[in-house]
């Protein structure tokens, strides 16, 4: 069997450690590079165009959403999984957007970690168990047409409600998309009763967790 060669991304030195010492008691397996930031990982990737870059969210710098994103320019057979303590559903559907082929929490066992590396390989989307629960019960949503009220939202609403949460003014939105301030006003204020948020960083944290903008 070919060797699968691994990116290890982690600001956190012992945490590094651990996991490569999971990985090497793997049959098969190597480490082939190890990062403690996001800019690190580009390059290292960019050398070496390992099979797997195993992704911190949280790392100095560049982060790991932010380097998954680019990597995907830089070598685009490499696929990355992220390992992450975070389980909110927000956090997963920013990493499928920006690129991931994968999602595990840290609290894995170490045959979880091998499952999801021979899964992401395969081509396939692995996603913990912890997280996937919710990820599914939102999908199932949709299909039974319970969606979230982003779903009903007009499609005039959701550009308006996406280029808010891109920080336009309601100026700038007016000016692209060919409509008076006033009528922008309303589309806001339409919104904001619809999905009873109230404020612009709400409008923001609802389109992130929504999906209809990427961090």
């Amino acid at each position: 069997m070919t060797t699968i060669r691994i990116v290890l991304a982690d600001d956190h030195t012992l945490v590094r450690a651990g996991i490569r010492k999971v990985l090497e008691s793997m049959d098969d397996v190597a480490v082939v590079g190890e990062a403690a930031d996001g800019r690190a990982v580009l390059t290292l990737t960019e050398q070496l165009h390992p099979d797997v870059v195993l992704m911190d969210i949280a790392m100095p710098g560049l982060g790991g959403l932010e380097a998954t994103a680019q990597l995907g320019k830089i070598s685009p057979r490499t696929r990355v999984l992220i390992l992450s303590m975070h389980q909110q559903e927000e956090y997963v559907r920013q990493a499928l957007c920006h690129g991931a082929a994968g999602y595990l929490l840290k609290d894995a066992a170490p045959a979880e970690l091998q499952v999801a590396i021979e899964a992401v390989l395969r081509g396939q989307t692995y996603l913990s168990p912890a997280v996937s629960k919710g990820v599914l019960s939102d999908y199932v949503q949709r299909l039974r047409g319970d969606a979230p009220a982003s779903a009903q939202l007009s499609p005039r609403q959701r550009e308006v409600l996406t280029l808010i949460a891109q920080g336009c003014s309601t100026k700038d939105i007016a000016r692209r998309l060919n409509l008076s301030v006033k009528t922008v006003d309303t589309h806001r204020s339409q919104l904001m009763k619809q999905l009873d948020i109230h404020e612009v960083a709400g409008l923001v944290r609802y389109a992130l967790r929504t999906g209809l903008i990427c961090a």
